[in-house]
């Protein structure tokens, strides 16, 4: 009931007397566990957050008011860091479930995933990401992407216990009421909300109904394209479907929610030439533990869920015209679920700022396939930031190891074709192979001429990352970052690829930040007439 829900203070909630919540303890698992407690077999620290390990100790200090404030191991990211991705894959969302569904009265309620070695504290001032989960409800749908969240977000994930029944329009109550607690604490700041299917619906619906508040709402495959979906003949045959047949439930909904070739190919190395042994012995372990699934969603459990989908779906498209929130929508070519390539388009018609990021490989599960880096979508559409307006020099995130590996891997026949070459002058006028000339410290500006359209860009990059280990931030044409409200269903792409590695607008302003940040800068003065070899017209 309403009460149930309402009446729950954030699991996360924060003491009037703690001043600065961008310290955070240093969780480290060693020692004893005398500040955990156990809930369902899964560890606890003090602020209810997960603990990987049974062993649980808590360093820091305390301000005069005797409030702990944690030392924070970094305060900003450096170029190449490690982003976790591949580390984690569907094994490990499926291991973890059999620890969280275990039932035990509770009504929904909020966690934060911790790194078993305490490593996860966030860049200050970061915002807040609050994940709503899919027709599971675990909350773990993040598990192959939150290692590199945490870096960037106070990440939060919604757990809807398997037996709960909380009505959709509770569940909207209980996020709302999370919502306005942390934007009462820090209204300059945005909140991200991350929707996977029925939580793209109660994201929507959270939006609508708070359009004063600052958020960038991410929807994966949501499901308010439900009155089309190819679930909906099932719903009237599993209230007469008999307990012999509910078997079968774990493998009808592997079909449809995902494809078992992509939840596999996550930690096989390469994500564009597989390696062949690995997403063989991927596939050994994934396919035996989909029986899970019967414990996950057991078929009274997925009869609800189906009416809370529907539900759900009407909540949301009825509020549409009210969302005033910033929105990517992520959408899947080959979702067995939902129509959600079309559903895309026609959100994106209904509501006022959206953009679309397509995969159409992909399938239902999204977040839990291969091909998509979150944290890397989220900056390559420029929606990373920290205050109610992007900069893109205070919120810009340098790219990671896995970012890295990505690039060279989509301009290897760039690479092979023109075998480019970097060479640079010493103080004594030697001219030598390599980058040594080059400062090894900034403010330092290039200066170039274009030749290839543009593309020379990448492995001039990628060298300075290689050698250097410094991100070249390159002032491109304004044009880039420019949406065309006309597109469709546009795949992440090069131009995307561009911003993740530093892109930005050419402006006085942002250089000025640029030299100011001691940034290494790239210029061209031609400009993009220059790189298209055209005349002035």
């Amino acid at each position: 009931m309403l009460a149930s829900v309402m009446n729950l203070t954030p699991s996360f909630g924060l003491k009037t007397r703690y001043k600065n919540r961008a310290s955070r303890f240093s969780v480290k698992c060693i020692g004893t566990a005398a500040d955990s407690v156990k809930v369902n077999g899964v560890y606890l620290d003090n602020n209810n957050r997960v603990v990987e390990n049974k062993e649980l100790v808590i360093s820091g200090k305390s301000d005069s008011n005797g409030v702990g404030v944690g030392v924070k191991s970094e305060e900003k990211l450096e170029p190449l860091w490690d982003d976790g991705y591949g580390t984690q894959s569907v094994k490990d969302y499926l291991d973890l479930a059999k620890e969280i569904i275990k039932p035990d009265g509770g009504p929904p309620r909020w966690f934060s995933p911790v790194a078993a070695d305490g490593n996860d504290c966030p860049l200050p001032n970061s915002p807040v990401l609050l994940f709503l989960p899919g027709m599971d409800g675990l909350g773990l749908g993040l598990i192959l992407h939150q290692k590199s969240l945490r870096k960037a977000f106070e990440v939060r994930c919604l757990h809807i216990p398997v037996y709960d029944r909380t009505p959709f329009e509770d569940l909207v109550a209980f996020v709302e009421e999370t919502l306005r607690f942390e934007h009462a604490l820090f209204p300059s700041r945005p909140i991200y909300l991350v929707g996977d299917s029925l939580g793209g619906c109660l994201a929507l619906a959270v939006a609508a109904r708070n359009p004063k508040i600052d958020l960038v709402v991410i929807l994966s495959n949501p499901a308010t394209s439900f009155g089309r979906t190819q679930l909906q003949p099932i719903l009237p045959l599993l209230e007469v479907m008999p307990e012999s047949l509910t078997v079968a439930i774990p493998y009808l909904l592997s079909t449809v929610m995902g494809d078992p070739i992509k939840m596999a190919t996550v930690t096989a190395e390469s994500s564009t030439v597989p390696n062949l042994e690995k997403l063989s012995n991927n596939l050994t372990e994934l396919l035996p533990r989909l029986s899970g699934l019967s414990d996950i969603i057991p078929k009274a459990t997925l009869s609800w869920k189906l009416k809370l989908l529907k539900s759900a779906s009407a909540y949301a498209n009825s509020r549409l015209h009210a969302v005033k929130a910033e929105v990517l929508l992520l959408a899947s070519g080959k979702d067995n679920m939902l129509p959600s390539s079309d559903e895309a388009l026609r959100l994106k018609k209904n509501l006022q700022n959206c953009k679309i990021c397509y995969y159409k490989d992909n399938g239902h599960t999204l977040l839990l396939e291969d091909g998509i880096n979150l944290l890397t979508v989220i900056k390559g559409n420029i929606m990373y930031r920290r205050s109610w307006k992007h900069d893109f020099v205070k919120d810009y995130l340098p790219p990671s190891m896995s970012e890295y590996k990505s690039a060279l891997e989509g301009n290897g026949w760039f690479q092979f074709a023109t075998s480019p070459a970097m060479f640079s002058t010493l103080e004594d006028g030697r001219i030598v192979r390599g980058l040594a000339g080059v400062p090894d410290e900034g403010p330092v500006l290039l200066v170039g001429y274009h030749n290839l359209l543009g593309i020379e860009l990448a492995p001039l990059v990628l060298e300075f990352l290689r050698e250097k280990g410094v991100i070249v931030r390159g002032i491109a044409h304004p044009q880039l970052f420019t949406m065309n409200p006309n597109s469709g269903l546009q795949e992440f792409s090069y131009f995307d690829l561009l911003k993740v590695f530093g892109a930005l607008p050419v402006s006085p302003s942002n250089l000025f930040k640029l030299f100011s940040s001691k940034s290494f800068s790239l210029l061209y003065p031609g400009g993009a007439r220059e790189a298209l070899h055209r005349k002035v017209c």
